[in-house]
């Protein structure tokens, strides 16, 4: 940890030095609500987000923040190891022109619906006509399923220290997720506006109470999105697979590793049973493994947590954001973006001045920010990226 803030109703712990004044501002307006556990913890990745930092952590008593887990519910990163160490350049640039014919990108959904089956089932003792907002998209949904989305969303092949090539996908809930999170935001802003806590509602950190139907609900139709959130990696890297073993064969995949970084966790820290809040923050109890994405130019990393009790546990989701969307576009030099990825022969996907808003010096120094978090989780793994597809 690199700094303690003692100036708010609960102290704001840092594991960066350089925040900037918007995301402080954030953190502190966290730090100021009632019902927020021991302190407010921000990784090393952080920037601003809607209401909450993204690498923000928070525990809650009493309360959820829609907003503090935000509108992608269980957005997080897969990875699985491949019994591959070489692989021609040529062969890798047919397997991505097969994986952007097979897997719709950005907005793109499957043409027709997929089978029910692949959508998770609700949690034991429930109905799908308990969680309303997921009833009313699920058959849009049955389009959406194995599809990465746009933005930050990912597809990348990398190679390890040990040299054998990883298959890494970063994607979300896509409309389901997005249509749940602000159905219970904009009731947590009524609720507050109701009951006078107009503060919370104003700087976009509405609540919900926790014994309330519709608190109750938010966590029952949150839990689904996290599900198929997973399901929806799950699909997108069992169709990867395949086209990587029909132009490898032979080709054996390891063990998959999957973890969620936006979503709300009842867990006990510091002797209470809390509800954590990640927001672009993943899970790092003492050995759990973990996965922390750099950006299309630098490393990746397979990580161990050490169980650190002031970070609730956790640790970055990624690099973080440097520059905004719209600020690496005007700001970034398009060739030398370019140049940089090509000099170590990656196959990326910057072909103009738009998709600046995903180039590598958008994002915050991958070394740098493990560097913050030592205490945080140990290195298993170091991926160098060979190629990228963007959403």
């Amino acid at each position: 940890m690199e700094k303690t803030i003692n100036t708010e109703k609960h102290p704001i712990k840092l594991w960066l030095t350089d925040i900037d004044a918007d995301t402080l501002t954030q953190a502190k307006n966290l730090a100021n609500l009632d019902f927020i556990h021991s302190h407010v913890a921000i990784m090393p990745d952080a920037h601003i987000g809607y209401g909450m930092p993204i690498g923000g952590v928070v525990a809650t008593t009493g309360a959820v923040i829609p907003n503090a887990v935000g509108v992608d519910i269980g957005c997080g990163v897969c990875a699985v190891p491949t019994s591959l160490t070489v692989i021609d350049h040529e062969i890798l640039k047919n397997i991505l022109g097969a994986i952007r014919s097979s897997v719709p990108l950005g907005f793109n959904h499957h043409r027709s619906k997929r089978p029910a089956h692949l959508m998770p089932e609700p949690a034991k003792g429930l109905d799908i006509g308990e969680l309303p907002i997921v009833n009313k998209e699920f058959d849009s949904a049955l389009t959406q399923i194995g599809t990465l989305g746009g933005g930050n969303h990912f597809i990348e092949f990398q190679q390890a220290d040990d040299s054998h090539i990883w298959i890494m996908i970063h994607s979300g809930s896509r409309n389901i997720g997005y249509r749940v999170a602000n159905h219970y935001n904009d009731l947590a802003i009524g609720y507050n506006r109701r009951h006078g806590k107009d503060a919370g509602a104003d700087r976009q950190l509405a609540s919900l109470p926790l014994a309330s139907e519709v608190g109750k609900r938010y966590l029952h139709e949150m839990r689904y999105c996290v599900q198929f959130a997973k399901a929806n990696r799950r699909l997108m890297l069992e169709t990867i697979e395949d086209i990587v073993q029909q132009f490898c064969t032979p080709v054996h995949f390891g063990d998959v590793i999957d973890v969620a970084h936006n979503y709300a966790a009842f867990e006990k820290h510091f002797h209470k049973e809390v509800l954590v809040h990640r927001k672009g923050a993943t899970r790092a109890g003492l050995g759990e493994t973990g996965i922390i994405p750099g950006s299309q130019g630098t490393a990746s990393y397979i990580v161990r947590g050490m169980g650190n009790a002031e970070s609730f546990t956790s640790c970055s989701h990624g690099a973080g954001r440097r520059l905004g969307r719209k600020q690496a576009q005007r700001q970034l030099d398009l060739q030398t973006e370019i140049r940089m990825l090509e000099s170590q022969q990656i196959l990326h996907a910057i072909r103009g001045r738009r998709d600046l808003e995903e180039a590598a010096g958008a994002y915050k120094d991958i070394e740098e920010v493990m560097r913050f978090q030592r205490d945080l989780v140990e290195v298993v793994t170091r991926l160098r990226p060979l190629a990228v597809i963007k959403g």
